[in-house]
């Protein structure tokens, strides 16, 4: 359908990655990763040279986040995705109430259901839809997730929890530019290949006091099968010495460090959520905008500015026009979420997405299509 359509030069992005999976990590880093690479490719992790770079990793989302200083900055080895059976298996003490809005919360609750001495209960919504929190006193663990990658949900309001109940946000893909306030979170956790530009492996995740000492009493309970990979107590007393469990990608920190450097020195937070919103008009702007196109989430509320997914007409075949532009290596990474089957786009609008080129991309998308239809 698309086979003779050529991207006109002027319309070009200076760079063709728009995925939702890695992120688009600044070339410049490799360059200064290779000036500092002899000092610390190769070198253990409990020598001074790693343990400094973690520990300025850790300061840096301090600033960034504006973390409470009584909040634990705990990291490991093994991807977010670990810390679902992780915060199951350490952290749930009887119940826990899973809010789901699409492939990846529903993993989460897929696994705390697994475990056989936990009762998990899931509070679900159709795909495409946000969940609206409630106030919860009757279990110990409450768990959403602050932007769902598969389909572009945003949260909107949180869970309000008192007494022991804990709430636990999966920030993966939002973390960084979805605003969220940590000191209303007990367990905020993350992985730095979305919005921090870095590479997977590595989990991060801030605890609250609360938190903290429920990890580790649990920790204690010897009647409790614990994998010493997933043990909290091995977490948290790594981190508060600046290192991991055990070896890390040390290139995984690296990124993560002189990302969290350039976005703090470029205004914070506040100012990569500005950006975000910025980029977040332009897309839903476009997708309103043209009659082939809509945005998939209904409610505006919803819509995340992290990661857009835009529906296209049945008449347009959405895989073979992102066919063709990848293999003119213009456009990356731009297809639905697999397990959603939708004819749609699913746009990243990560930080260092730059706006111009996802202006670019809008209508270089809108120049194929109309030529088409």
């Amino acid at each position: 359908m698309f086979d003779n359509f050529k991207v006109p030069k002027e319309l070009m992005p200076s760079d063709p990655r728009f995925g939702c999976g890695p992120s688009l990590i600044p070339l410049n880093f490799l360059d200064e990763l290779k000036s500092e690479g002899v000092h610390l490719l190769g070198t253990s992790h409990r020598m001074t040279p790693v343990k400094n770079l973690v520990k300025d990793m850790q300061e840096g989302l301090r600033k960034y986040f504006n973390i409470p200083t009584d909040y634990s900055v705990v990291l490991g080895n093994g991807g977010a995705t670990l810390l679902f059976d992780m915060i199951g298996l350490g952290i749930v003490k009887k119940k826990v109430i899973h809010y789901t809005c699409g492939e990846f919360s529903q993993k989460w609750f897929l696994a705390s259901k697994a475990i056989p001495w936990i009762n998990a209960v899931e509070k679900a919504v159709d795909y495409g839809n946000g969940n609206i929190p409630e106030e919860h006193h009757d279990a110990d663990l409450v768990c959403m997730t602050l932007n769902e990658t598969s389909t572009g949900v945003q949260l909107d309001k949180m869970a309000k929890v008192s007494g022991d109940t804990l709430l636990a946000i999966d920030a993966t893909s939002g973390a960084g530019q979805v605003p969220c306030d940590i000191s209303k979170t007990d367990i905020f956790f993350f992985s730095p290949q979305k919005v921090f530009a870095s590479e997977g492996g590595l989990w991060i995740a801030f605890l609250s006091p609360k938190a903290r000492t429920r990890a580790l009493a649990i920790a204690e309970d010897t009647t409790r099968y614990i994998p010493e990979i997933m043990s909290w107590k091995q977490a948290i007393a790594n981190s508060d010495k600046n290192q991991t469990y055990n070896t890390p990608s040390i290139t995984t920190i690296f990124f993560l460090r002189q990302q969290l450097n350039m976005m703090n020195k470029d205004g914070g937070y506040q100012a990569a959520i500005t950006y975000a919103k910025k980029k977040a008009d332009l897309i839903y702007g476009w997708a309103t905008d043209k009659p082939y196109l809509s945005p998939f989430i209904q409610k505006t509320e919803f819509r995340s500015v992290a990661v857009a997914t835009v529906d296209v007409d049945e008449r347009i075949d959405v895989d073979s026009l992102i066919k063709v532009l990848g293999k003119q290596k213009v456009v990356y990474g731009i297809d639905s979420y697999r397990k959603l089957g939708r004819n749609q786009f699913r746009i990243s609008l990560f930080h260092n997405v730059s706006y111009a080129d996802l202006e670019k991309l809008t209508k270089l998308l809108s120049l194929a299509i109309e030529q088409h239809i």
